[in-house]
């Protein structure tokens, strides 16, 4: 059974940095597919940023390129999103989906989902 954990997320000012990370247990690090996706107070979920585990191949949304970076640490099985210049549009509770299927955004097979992690940015 995975389980994911999303830990990082706090309240910033915008310009700031934050780093989330996303501790797996139960998946296999070698070859799937984790995401990070968001969803802001009155909006649908929408994805972030996605990287092909043991692959290292990554996909971001237009909205957070050149800002947002996604990597793995195989070693703690947990992947990370480090959030840069961040903007009051980037406020929202982030979360953190796995699936042992490669695609973007990860929908294909048995999805998981961690609990999310809230993100705050102020202007």
């Amino acid at each position: 059974h995975v389980q994911l954990v999303e830990s990082g997320g706090s309240s910033v000012q915008a310009g700031e940095s934050l780093r989330l990370s996303c501790a797996a247990s139960g998946y296999t690090f070698s070859s799937g597919c984790m995401a990070w996706f968001r969803q802001a107070p009155g909006k649908e979920r929408e994805g972030v940023a996605t990287i092909m585990t043991g692959f290292g191949t990554t996909y971001y949304a237009d909205s957070v390129k050149g800002r947002f970076t996604i990597w793995e640490d195989n070693a703690k099985n947990t992947v990370h999103l480090q959030l840069n210049s961040l903007k009051p549009e980037d406020t929202a509770m982030y979360y953190c989906k796995a699936t042992k299927v490669v695609g973007t955004w990860c929908p294909y097979g048995s999805i998981y989902w961690g609990q999310g992690t809230q993100v705050t940015v102020s202007p």
